[in-house]
């Protein structure tokens, strides 16, 4: 199941909104086949993980483990079930059971009727850690939401700032710390900021120093007070503004209308649930994040801590979460925290 697992994150970044899947097929304690799902729309790791095997005969007499249960409906690949049933296959090991509605023990069913043994929970924890995106979404019908923001050792966020000073983002990390947060951006569906980050920072939020595609940028405009001249209007990348006035769209360029008196997030979570984005990344600045605390709309919050010291200026959020990594990147480093 761990190899499962090392196979399925090589589709990280180009599968989703699927899950990462990969899957391995055993035969006298040997692996005789192996595959994961590599890009959306493409065959799914059993299928690849079946057709690597040279010798098909064996396959009655082995087992397929996967990380996350093969599914039973048609979509853009028949179902993996079926294809299992198909080639004889009499023993499934399955790292934890598929919270999409289409699948959801279904696939389990399927291959138990055709009378083939079926394990579950294997390395469960692991196996939903590793698609806790995908298990987010479906479950609780938002995205993945990630906090990320930069604080000085002495906790803050940045400096105070006059109009005059706007347009430049506040540096506190280092050029390794920064080199992360586009490995992060190309990893996750979308990522969103607020009035105020877009006036004072001006950030393209796009992927420059890392291999990926760039995330759907998304930001609040209540009023439509944001410069068109701004990066994030650019028009290279998709673009939704969240606004309370009516806008005509323009290419990459999509103006939603809300609500601003009602619950601004769960309008914006909503939105982006009915347009299948499975994770956002939420840059700031601090009101955004504060909100996104208070309300307990957050699931994983990154913090990035830099050398600078600014003594006074904005300061950095206060959440309560449980460390579940860290990384340093010389002298600044970035602790993953997880809500709990």
């Amino acid at each position: 199941m761990q190899r499962c697992l090392d196979l399925a994150r090589l589709g990280r970044g180009r599968v989703a909104p699927n899950p990462m899947v990969g899957s391995v097929i055993v035969h006298n304690n040997k692996i005789i086949g192996e595959g994961y799902h590599q890009k959306y729309g493409e065959p799914h790791a059993e299928v690849n993980a079946i057709a690597s095997v040279s010798d098909e005969s064996l396959l009655p007499e082995s087992t397929l483990y996967v990380n996350l249960e093969p599914c039973a409906h048609y979509g853009k690949t028949p179902p993996c079930s079926l294809l299992i049933i198909e080639k004889g296959i009499k023993h499934v090991v399955i790292g934890t059971v598929d919270p999409f509605a289409k699948v959801a023990g279904k696939g389990i069913e399927m291959m138990e009727k055709a009378g083939i043994k079926v394990e579950i929970n294997v390395l469960k924890d692991e196996c939903w850690k590793l698609n806790r995106r995908f298990f987010t979404f479906h479950q609780q019908k938002r995205p993945f939401v990630i906090l990320k923001w930069a604080q000085t050792p002495d906790g803050y966020i940045d400096i105070d700032r006059s109009a005059e000073d706007f347009g430049q983002p506040t540096w506190i990390t280092n050029e390794l710390a920064r080199t992360s947060v586009h490995r992060l951006r190309a990893e996750e569906a979308a990522i969103m900021i607020g009035t105020k980050t877009a006036q004072k920072d001006n950030p393209s939020l796009s992927v420059r120093d890392w291999q990926g595609a760039h995330p759907l940028r998304i930001v609040l405009d209540r009023e439509m007070k944001l410069r068109s001249s701004l990066h994030v209007f650019d028009q290279t990348i998709p673009t939704l503004v969240f606004t309370q006035e009516t806008v005509p769209s323009k290419k990459n360029l999509e103006y939603v209308s809300i609500n601003f008196a009602n619950n601004i997030l769960s309008q914006v979570l909503s939105e982006l649930y009915q347009r299948n984005i499975q994770s956002v990344i939420v840059e700031g600045g601090s009101r955004l994040l504060e909100n996104f605390i208070t309300q307990n709309l957050w699931d994983e919050a990154r913090v990035y801590i830099g050398h600078r010291f600014f003594h006074k200026g904005i300061k950095a959020p206060e959440f309560t979460g449980q460390l579940s990594s860290f990384e340093e990147f010389d002298e600044s480093r970035l602790c993953t925290y997880r809500n709990i």
